[in-house]
């Protein structure tokens, strides 16, 4: 087995918003929004259709990924706000958390900019398509628990903490592989592959998998490949991405949000039933080894391999729920603090009714956090590091 862990597919620069209700009372009602045209899947155009977008979230409880047709839109509403730069993508910022615990990896980055070099850890070197420095900012929304927003005609409250994500990024939608990617392939124990859904050239897409392809060509042979879904622009492209990658696909995981996108109805995520129901459907849809599903009540492994997952999604749930409490900076001893936590009783229940009636399934219930701030951006990245770490910690374990 190779020794280093390869992330991609692609990172960004992420604008994080300080969540201010007032703010959004006052962009409500100077555009006259009211509480019949909130929609979650409208065209963002303009200002105005981007906070239509976020109110109709932030009144169920949802998140989700959006592209946006102007970058100087999302530049303009982050501008009202007190704003953080961090660095995202599913690669970057699970090796961000893999960094807290003193794993290092290897990304591979589709752009570059003065700030991807100082926000990197030194434990996380690069490969990069990138022939010159750019900046397009993704939007990154954090919304808390039982906040209020006014509306001309009424209120939105929300019903659970969740984050959104909007961008317009040119190098992740065109997805250049890095030359090197395949000699840093060569000594890969892990493969992390996520970020397709951004793309939205069909013909580029198939170009850009048969280029990762050619690269996956020089993997150890008992390399492990993750692929991470993510909400799609154009939701039809993650069947090109699934006839393409399936045959070299160990692990294949989403979030609640991506489940129910698939099953294309809503999961009620603590009736084991439908869940079992929903968990059935995804398996027939994407016959991988191992399809995870990550919620804020459970993390579950279905298919033949799941059984030797058990490890690696505790160690996901742990590292997740200890972002989540504690946000960007964490180590060790605090992941021993969060194991320590109650389970999630509804959690418990459901993947014991899933083990009971799926033979080859594997789950963990999550923590019960209890804090004022949560953290609810990168949760799902950082799950996906502490399930990587869990592998590695499990490939490191005298037999």
């Amino acid at each position: 087995m190779g020794s280093s862990l390869v992330l991609g597919l692609g990172g960004t620069v992420d604008f994080e918003v300080h969540w201010d209700p007032r703010v959004l009372d006052g962009l409500a009602r100077s555009y006259a929004i009211r509480v019949g045209e909130l929609s979650a899947t409208a065209p963002i155009t303009d200002e105005r259709s981007l906070v239509v977008t976020i109110l109709a979230f932030v009144a169920t409880g949802a998140g989700g990924e959006f592209f946006v047709e102007s970058s100087e839109t999302l530049e303009r509403f982050a501008s009202r706000f007190t704003t953080k730069v961090t660095l995202g993508g599913t690669g970057v910022r699970a090796g961000l958390a893999l960094d807290q615990v003193g794993v290092a990896t290897v990304q591979h980055l589709v752009s570059i900019d003065e700030n991807v070099r100082r926000l990197l850890p030194a434990s996380i070197t690069s490969v990069c398509s990138a022939t010159e420095d750019t900046l397009d900012p993704h939007l990154i929304v954090q919304y808390p628990a039982a906040t209020v927003v006014r509306l001309v005609d009424g209120e939105v409250v929300s019903p659970a903490p969740n984050r959104l994500i909007f961008a317009n990024d040119p190098p992740n939608r065109e997805m250049a592989i890095a030359a090197d990617l395949g000699d840093a392939l060569a000594d890969a124990r892990v493969f992390l592959v996520s970020g397709f859904n951004t793309m939205q050239d069909h013909d580029l897409l198939v170009r850009r998998l048969g280029e990762l392809t050619a690269a996956m060509v020089r993997l150890p042979e008992d390399a492990l490949v993750y692929y991470e879904d993510a909400g799609f622009y154009v939701r039809e492209f993650a069947e090109t991405i699934r006839a393409h990658l399936l045959p070299w696909i160990d692990v294949y995981g989403m979030n609640e949000d991506e489940l129910q996108e698939y099953v294309q109805r809503p999961v009620d995520l603590l009736d084991p039933d439908d869940v079992v129901a929903a968990l059935a459907e995804v398996r027939r849809l994407i016959p991988a080894p191992v399809v995870v599903v990550h919620t804020r009540y459970w993390a579950i492994g279905v298919g033949p391999s799941a059984a030797t997952t058990r490890t690696a999604l505790d160690s996901a749930v742990r590292m997740a729920a200890t972002r989540y409490r504690l946000g960007d900076v964490f180590d060790r001893a605090d992941l021993d603090v969060t194991g320590e936590l109650p389970r999630h009783p509804g959690g418990l229940a459901v993947v014991a009714a899933v083990e009971g009636a799926v033979p080859d399934a594997a789950g963990v219930a999550a923590h019960v956090i209890d804090t004022a701030s949560p953290t609810t951006i990168g949760l799902g990245d950082t799950f996906v590091g502490g399930f990587l770490a869990g592998v590695v910690s499990r490939s490191e374990a005298p037999a």
